[in-house]
């Protein structure tokens, strides 16, 4: 069952970071109840996934709610009482004005864990702004020294704030929330921020630049391509291959199994030389395809690896052994992680489709009278 059976968690739907956060832990075993807000059909039209096939959804149930009703509200609050963690993603003030801020859900329930996610943090002079995850990037030095040597800033998808600065940090405070709550028998708010995230995800790139190891420019460093036995490669079929040898022994295994004997590559750590050597291996990579190089280079310590596209990752040997990727439905996804030797995680459960209102409220408390009350009024 998970890890984290047990942990009742009540998330508040919202866009970016809070539902993959909230995902981790419904993967973990956490029971998990999405609270959606009842919208208008003039507003549905904002919505940007189908939800039937939202990975970031999965392994929930979902009730759906008119949190501009009173009944509504109190019925979100009960959740909260019964909860032992409670996750919003909305701007500061928006859940204080609904009736649901911390200070509404910690008097029903003392021990609640609640977790605030926003991108600029709950403080601080743009903590009302709108922004993304390229904007926290920017404001935290990470965005500025991503990209190839003499190019504008490359975005990175929105894996570094959103899903590593955002969604994992969130998880990781909730349950580091939880530990403490087990203690002192009391909740609190985690103040969850994707800058903050962020900027931690940056440390080893702080410590390189006070050893004078780091340089402004993009693409002349050891980790962003600067560094010839550290970059991606063009092949003669138009793929790509990864290079991290950065260790001296790695380093003279990737040129022996590479056939390079060329004496220029002999001096790994000469900086002024990585433009040149880099320019030496991309003719040297683009004498044969992404496969030959993969077969050659397959299951030793050179540190070469196939860029492989979102469609090929799944049936790569390694990520078929241990069942990185699965399938719900339609829809290829990455399969709970970590793992754990005694209490795995369950195959997650596809997106729920709504149909599990009733069922769910009468799990968290409710009578069959309160959710018919519920019904008549709009509020469900």
């Amino acid at each position: 069952m998970g890890p984290l059976h047990g942990v009742k968690v009540v998330e508040l739907a919202a866009l970016g970071p809070a539902p993959m956060g909230t995902m981790l832990l419904a993967d973990l075993g956490a029971d998990v109840v999405r609270i959606e807000r009842k919208l208008s059909s003039a507003r549905s039209g904002l919505d940007l996934f189908n939800p039937k096939i939202d990975v970031l959804r999965r392994s929930r149930t979902v009730v759906t709610l008119d949190l501009k009703r009173p009944e509504a509200v109190e019925t979100a609050l009960g959740f909260a009482a019964r909860a032992d963690v409670l996750i919003e993603g909305f701007r500061p003030g928006v859940m204080e004005r609904l009736g649901l801020g911390p200070e509404d859900c910690l008097a029903r329930n003392c021990r609640l864990v609640y977790a605030r996610m926003t991108g600029w943090g709950q403080s601080g002079p743009w903590a009302h702004v709108a922004g993304h995850d390229i904007n926290y990037l920017s404001l935290t030095g990470a965005l500025h020294a991503i990209g190839e040597k003499g190019c504008k800033p490359t975005v990175p998808l929105n894996v570094v704030a959103d899903g590593g600065g955002g969604a994992m940090l969130l998880a990781f405070g909730v349950l580091a929330a939880l530990t403490e709550a087990r203690t002192s028998g009391r909740g609190q708010v985690v103040d969850v921020a994707m800058t903050d995230g962020t900027a931690l995800l940056m440390s080893m790139m702080h410590t390189l630049k006070a050893m004078g190891q780091w340089s402004w420019e993009r693409g002349d460093n050891l980790l962003d391509g600067g560094a010839h036995f550290y970059g991606t490669y063009r092949c003669s079929d138009g793929k790509y291959v990864a290079v991290g040898a950065i260790e001296p022994q790695f380093y003279a295994h990737f040129l022996e199994r590479a056939g390079i004997d060329d004496p220029d590559f002999g001096d790994q750590w000469r900086r002024e030389r990585w433009p040149f050597l880099k320019q030496k291996l991309e003719a040297v990579f683009a004498a044969r395809t992404r496969d030959e190089w993969c077969k050659l280079f397959d299951g030793t310590d050179a540190c070469v690896t196939p860029v492989l596209d979102m469609d090929e990752a799944p049936g790569h040997l390694h990520n078929r052994s241990r069942n990185t990727f699965i399938r719900l439905g339609d829809v290829t996804q990455a399969a709970p992680a970590p793992r754990f030797t005694r209490t795995p995680a369950a195959r997650p459960r596809p997106p729920s489709d709504h149909g599990d209102t009733r069922k769910v409220l009468t799990q968290w408390g409710l009578s069959d009278t309160e959710i018919d009350r519920l019904k008549s009024d709009g509020s469900l």
